[in-house]
């Protein structure tokens, strides 16, 4: 090689070191990730802070509590928040009643030191004024729960994603709700029961999910769903988790409802995976 290829082949070098950042970006393995403490509701009510310990043993760093009756499960929050904190965990949100001890749920929501408050559950609504009016209850509580320090949000289903009156109320949702009080928890699972495309959904709204349930299922040819453990069911997690990370999804949150086996056999093979899983 003489003179004048050695710095033409050094500077392709040199350009390819620079380009190489922005043209391939190495999958990684989630550092944290956390779970839905309703995944093992079945143990929470009988013993919250062993099934907790037994949690943060299999890697789970974050939680997400949920109203049964209590998210902070029978603890002052400043009990609650030190318990987690000296396991090395976090509990960063709650699903929780919004029609029920709105003001109290807001001020121990703060104490624990929790981000989000999610509604869980709405039910099919019958009419998109239905849905309008689901909107406009998120604006004003999302404004209460802004104004406190916190973020509050919608956990969706498979029913706000199927058309009504020619219309996805999951959208219309996005859509009649500010973005300053409210934002939103996608659940991977009923996104892809509904049938929608959830990278193109993620691609388009990204910017107002900020947690997603990460949760495995399949569905047969009567379009019955049943769900898995992680990686033994049909979601393309590869694609759609390399999506939601794209979009700056900030938090992953395992659940699962049910189990070829024991609850906390499932939420261990699924800490496992998780671990293993690179995007």
């Amino acid at each position: 090689m003489n003179r004048r290829e050695f710095i033409k082949h050094s500077a392709l070098i040199g350009a390819g070191a620079v380009l190489a950042p922005s043209l391939f970006v190495e999958a990684k393995p989630f550092k944290k990730f956390g779970i839905q403490l309703y995944s093992v509701r079945d143990l929470m009510p009988k013993d919250a802070k062993g099934t907790m310990k037994k949690l943060a043993e299999m890697g789970y760093t974050q939680f997400e509590s949920y109203a049964s009756p209590d998210f902070l499960w029978g603890m002052a929050p400043k009990e609650c928040k030190s318990f987690l904190g000296d396991m090395g965990v976090q509990m960063v949100s709650t699903h929780f009643d919004m029609n029920k001890d709105l003001d109290k749920n807001i001020e121990r929501g703060v104490e624990v030191g929790l981000k989000y408050m999610l509604c869980p559950y709405l039910g099919p609504q019958k009419t998109m004024d239905a849905w309008k009016k689901k909107a406009d209850i998120f604006n004003q509580i999302g404004e209460k729960v802004t104004k406190a320090g916190m973020k509050f949000g919608y956990h969706n289903h498979d029913y706000s994603f199927k058309p009504l009156e020619g219309q996805i109320p999951q959208e219309f949702l996005l859509a009649n709700t500010d973005p300053k009080y409210v934002m939103f928890e996608l659940d991977l699972c009923w996104i892809v029961a509904a049938g929608q495309d959830t990278i193109a959904h993620l691609n388009k709204y990204g910017k107002r999910y900020e947690l997603v349930h990460i949760k495995d299922m399949v569905k047969d040819a009567a379009g019955k769903v049943t769900q898995k453990n992680l990686g033994e069911g049909s979601l393309d997690f590869a694609s759609i988790l390399k999506t939601a990370k794209k979009v700056g999804v900030k938090y992953y949150i395992v659940e699962q409802e049910f189990y070829p086996g024991t609850s906390i056999d499932s939420v261990k093979y699924d800490a496992d995976w998780m671990k293993k899983f690179s995007v």
